[in-house]
């Protein structure tokens, strides 16, 4: 069985699938790991060869054997119009996101398959892996600098969301900025949760109880009446961590933007705005590293909102190595690949092509 980890192509993607020492892992029990060369990544290639990976330049996996199965995370190169071998990756194709008719037909052209990680479920149709935790923990960081920015400089920022070395070197920072000389006598924000109780929302919590922040954490049994919601007005910052599907209530819609007086900062962790059921529908693209904030404003009331669909990337190290630990028993599998969850990612994938 032939992995082949590939390069990523999104600017301020560093973070990886796979970990060294996962890698020597799956080659003692007689995998071949194939990883391509990458500037960007944040473990440099010379661990992976240490742990038994053949190293190849990057963005090679085009000339793969074609038994090889190609894994990377986010989207494939748009140039390639042909996707003929087995690809593991996050595709955001099945929901009908902006541009997921154009994936599944490139890999119907080739005959290939997606196993999309996000739909690589367990028996309880749970998902395997995931970088939630610390999705959220990121997610509360940049709320955090969108709310800061705006008290210090008047105006919506950062203009860039810069990536860390590790979560103590972010935490750090945040705790400096709170006693700047303009923001130490200001009260600290009060902030609101909502899917407190997941992983997203226990990545957010940690941070916030970080800073020591006054949360207001829901769930369920906060939101199942459908709304409205006016209690989180009462909060300067509201992070989301509910996915956009049927049957999840609207949070905040444009004719409420008139009572943000108090609440400044919406950071949408979920982050579909293209999707009928963002429970946030007051923006329409999602922000990014360097540009990271999107101003909505009525009369005296600015409501900036960040929505960067690849948050773990602020904080690569760990979510790559919490990740990898999470998907390396169900990579052994692959020698199974019609089976499990593996042959159920399958499945879902034949029923979307």
């Amino acid at each position: 069985m032939h992995i082949w980890i590939r390069s990523e192509v999104r600017d301020f993607e560093k973070r990886v699938g796979l970990v060294p020492s996962d890698v020597r892992k799956l080659v003692s029990d007689g995998f071949k790991i194939t990883i391509e060369e990458s500037k960007n990544r944040v473990i440099s290639s010379t661990y992976y060869k240490e742990s038994g990976a053949e190293i190849v330049p990057s963005n090679s996996w085009q000339s793969a054997p074609n038994d090889a199965i190609i894994f990377g995370l986010k989207e494939l190169p748009e140039e390639i119009k042909i996707l003929k071998h087995r690809h593991i990756m996050f595709g955001h194709a099945y929901k009908g996101q902006l541009g997921s008719r154009a994936l599944l037909d490139r890999f119907k052209k080739g005959g290939g398959t997606l196993y999309d990680l996000e739909y690589l479920l367990d028996t309880n149709n749970r998902r395997i892996a995931a970088f939630g935790y610390w999705a959220g923990f990121a997610g509360a960081a940049v709320a955090l600098k969108v709310w800061l920015h705006q008290k210090i400089s008047k105006r919506p920022g950062p203009k860039e969301i810069k990536v860390y070395s590790g979560r103590k070197k972010l935490v750090r920072e945040l705790k400096a900025t709170f006693e700047n000389e303009i923001i130490s006598k200001m009260p600290k924000p009060k902030v609101i949760i909502i899917g407190a109780l997941g992983r997203v929302g226990s990545g957010a919590s940690e941070l916030a109880k970080s800073l020591n922040l006054e949360v207001t954490p829901w769930d369920i049994a906060e939101t199942k009446h459908g709304g409205p919601f006016p209690q989180i007005f009462d909060h300067e910052i509201f992070i989301n961590c509910i996915l956009a599907r049927p049957g999840v209530p609207v949070f905040v819609q444009k004719s409420d933007i008139k009572n943000a007086q108090k609440l400044s900062v919406i950071s949408d962790i979920s982050c579909d705005p293209d999707s009928p059921f963002n429970p946030i529908p007051i923006y329409e693209n999602a922000t990014s590293f360097s540009n990271p904030v999107i101003r909505t404003s009525h009369e005296k009331a600015n409501l900036d909102i960040t929505a960067i669909d690849n948050l773990p990337s602020m904080l690569p190290f760990e979510s790559s190595e919490d990740f990898s630990n999470q998907l390396l028993p169900t990579l052994l599998e692959l020698k199974n690949i019609d089976k499990g969850p593996w042959g159920r990612a399958k499945q879902i994938y034949l029923e979307n092509i």
